[in-house]
């Protein structure tokens, strides 16, 4: 086991709300596992997963062992903490077709393959609950927790307070569903720790409770929440204007990956570097401090966004992302510019004032910046600007008005960008 002590490493992190009493001890007593569960709702996690999984990550770092709990299961059947309505239920192929990508995104940051002693395991909860009968469930599982336990639960107490339409059945049973996978964990993989939000706090403890109640009140299973992550405005974590922000770039490109952890608050970037990198304390405190000494130059963002982008994506990712942002905010070369993918440089463009012309209407770049667009009002302001060195096509100054512009010229073969003075960009599509 490596010297660093988990709850310590977390605790510094700001990465632990509420620890059960005997937990640490547990844990500096020998090598633990513990599991957190995984909504496969969807073929890639977002960032709003990635707490959970930094959580699993320092475990196993610390020379535990950590399961990853993919919950098919219960994903059938939806978690009411911290919702107000009942969610879609998955179909078996589409949970077997998730819980796949989802282990290739997590075994960029768990060891799962190795033959080291902690090395991670992933499960899925429909293998072991798929052919339990209700009866059996019923009499086994549903007689050992009282309603009178389940209903004192934070969870279930707003849902019949009037938070949404009220809760089913199917719901209600979520809990005990949760704590099985705890009992049948412990008893399978002798894991002594589960793992989990702070608003999975009464489900967790449920587990804890049945596994004392079905195998003896001297068996011991604990609980770690880490608390939920919210923005310095009190809004939620990893969502933007267009949804949640994915780890598949098939959903989120690693431009708009980085972009979103470059733009975060300075307050917010203090305390995400500490949650969401495994740099050592040292390190963050050095940053912090010179992040003080000159926000303006946003060192603490750029490190994250680096650290970040890198670890998920990878660093050649990373690379041709800070070079599409230059494109943008800094003196990016011409070269930089064509090597951008078509996805790539519509996000980096997205918001500027765009034209389409067809491939015929090429010829005179001033015909085309004052006659096809208009991208300049009249010819002569055109002539103007350009004399004055203030015009620029794919990043390269236009000296000649009568400069041709030909199909050679197209970036990813149909895009031209005209740049008028410093900050105005126009993307002109040529079909």
């Amino acid at each position: 086991m490596q010297n660093k002590d988990f709850v310590e490493e977390l605790e510094w992190r700001g990465m632990i709300h509420t620890i059960m009493p005997g937990a640490k001890e547990q844990l500096c007593k020998e090598m633990t596992t513990a599991y957190l569960g995984i909504d496969p709702t969807a073929d890639s996690l977002h960032i709003g997963h990635l707490v959970g999984v930094m959580i699993l990550k320092h475990f196993q770092l610390c020379g535990h062992r950590p399961i990853a709990l993919i919950g098919g299961a219960t994903g059938m059947i939806g978690d009411p903490s911290g919702k107000s309505q009942e969610r879609n239920l998955l179909d078996e192929a589409t949970l077997r077709h998730n819980q796949e990508a989802i282990k290739r995104q997590l075994s960029k940051l768990l060891d799962f393959d190795s033959d080291a002693d902690n090395r991670a395991l992933l499960v899925n909860n429909y293998d072991w609950t798929k052919d339990i009968t209700f009866l059996d469930f019923a009499r086994e599982i549903g007689k050992l927790i009282t309603v009178n336990y389940m209903m004192a639960k934070d969870s279930v107490k707003k849902r019949f307070n009037g938070e949404g339409d009220g809760m089913s059945f199917t719901e209600f049973t979520y809990q005990l569903l949760q704590g099985y996978d705890f009992l049948h964990l412990y008893q399978e993989y002798g894991c002594k720790v589960q793992l989990g939000g702070a608003d999975q706090w009464g489900n967790i403890t449920t587990g804890t409770e049945l596994i004392r109640r079905k195998l003896g009140s001297d068996q011991e299973a604990f609980a770690i929440t880490c608390p939920l992550i919210t923005k310095a405005d009190g809004t939620k974590f990893g969502k933007t204007e267009s949804g949640n922000v994915w780890l598949d770039p098939r959903y989120t490109s690693p431009y708009k990956f980085y972009q979103f952890w470059l733009n975060v608050s300075d307050e917010d970037a203090k305390r995400y570097i500490k949650i969401f990198t495994l740099l050592d304390r040292q390190t963050i405190e050095q940053l912090i401090a010179e992040h003080d000494t000159a926000p303006h130059l946003r060192t603490l963002q750029k490190r994250l966004a680096e650290e970040i982008t890198c670890m998920i994506h990878s660093r050649e990712d990373w690379q041709r992302a800070v070079e599409a942002s230059s494109i943008l905010f800094g003196g990016a070369t011409s070269e930089a510019l064509h090597r951008l993918d078509e996805q790539t440089l519509l996000q980096v463009f997205e918001g500027v004032p765009q034209f389409r012309i067809s491939a015929a209407e090429l010829g005179a770049f001033i015909d085309i910046a004052a006659e096809r667009t208009s991208i300049f009002p009249s010819k002569g302001e055109c002539r103007k600007m350009i004399q004055g060195g203030g015009v620029s096509l794919n990043k390269e100054k236009v000296t000649d008005p009568m400069q041709q512009v030909g199909t050679d010229d197209l970036i990813a073969g149909k895009y031209l960008l005209v740049q008028r003075g410093k900050k105005n960009y126009y993307l002109i599509t040529v079909e």
